[in-house]
């Protein structure tokens, strides 16, 4: 019953955040300058051609009004304009792309495979590298390795993404030529090839990550070692390898997880800086284009498919956090 109450609260929380962050995002975006409506109409455009534009795309009525058709058009689709030239874009309808006539939701759809293949296989690593690199150097504190290892991380954390992705093309696409310098294969069309590609990508990404999750990891593992049910477990004649593994890594990785779950949300919703300089089209790379081109339905589409995917992972995160630590359920 705690435990259906402790999902049950978090579910709202979230569908509650979600709802906040379309009505802001939406609000933001229409106070801005740009018309879409007179960007799709072109130029010239006469004020008779501009209204009609406007109100096959919905923007002819209050903003409220356009925030509750947009609420609208996710849970039961949307039709823009009448008759024969009445498009139609089915649920969950994210917006419309009349620029390039598609609905916003495909055009994510066709790129997020490229932003899930770099943030997963970038994540899987930097967490087992991290994590793993934080607790040796708390069990090795003040050794070679320890030095080692918190001068690498500090490396990590201080170096901007866009100067460790050129470091790494320099020298291992260009000098070495050991791994492809950009481009992107699809997993369904060459798995062999789209690790391959992805190999130089994923591992400056985990190794930015990792500095993160190494230093985090090494001063929690040393606060949950000098706590007292370490000490007890000890003086029970655990072996060391027990007293890390089975009583202080379960409390070294909750705030692990709280940061893992925003990082990994972050960059499922695209890798803006990554994409652009091993020149994938990921929805990081959708982002960008529809700025440049203000292309607002765009923009909404894929901020609040961002905001989702971030809140979606902060309440796994929740949940996993109430499954490690179940005082957690009590608040």
């Amino acid at each position: 019953m705690r435990t259906a109450r402790f999902v049950g609260t978090r579910f709202a929380g979230m569908l509650l955040v979600l709802l906040v962050v379309a009505f802001v995002t939406f609000v933001v975006f229409y106070v801005l300058p740009a018309d879409p409506a007179r960007m799709a109409c072109g130029r010239p455009c006469s004020p008779e051609s501009l209204a009609l534009a406007r109100e096959f795309m919905g923007y002819d009525v209050p903003w409220y009004q356009q925030f509750f058709d947009f609420l609208g058009g996710i849970f039961g689709g949307r039709t823009f304009g009448t008759g024969t030239a009445a498009i139609h874009c089915a649920a969950p309808c994210f917006g419309y792309d009349f620029q390039n006539n598609v609905d916003v939701l495909s055009e994510i759809g066709d790129r997020v495979g490229v932003s899930f293949s770099v943030a997963l296989g970038a994540a899987a690593i930097w967490i087992v590298a991290g994590v793993g690199l934080g607790v040796l150097s708390a069990l090795r504190r003040g050794t070679a390795v320890d030095r080692i290892t918190m001068a690498a991380a500090m490396a990590g954390v201080s170096m901007p993404a866009y100067l460790a992705g050129m470091i790494g093309i320099t020298i291992f696409a260009f000098a070495l030529d050991v791994v492809p310098k950009n481009g992107y294969v699809p997993l369904t069309e060459d798995p062999a090839q789209w690790a391959w590609h992805l190999v130089l990508p994923w591992f400056v990404l985990a190794f930015l990550h990792a500095a993160i999750y190494a230093r985090l990891t090494r001063g929690q593992m040393l606060e949950t070692l000098g706590e007292d049910y370490i000490r007890t477990a000890r003086a029970k004649g655990l072996t060391e390898r027990k007293v890390v593994g089975r009583h202080a890594l379960r409390n070294v990785l909750l705030p692990v997880i709280t940061v893992f779950g925003v990082d990994l949300g972050g960059l499922l919703a695209g890798t803006v800086i990554t994409e652009r300089i091993f020149g994938m089209a990921g929805v990081g790379r959708l982002l960008v284009d529809a700025i440049a081109s203000l292309n607002l339905p765009v923009l909404l589409g894929v901020t609040l498919f961002s905001a989702l995917l971030v809140t979606l992972l902060n309440f796994l995160v929740d949940l996993c956090y109430g499954a490690l630590d179940p005082r957690a359920r009590l608040v």
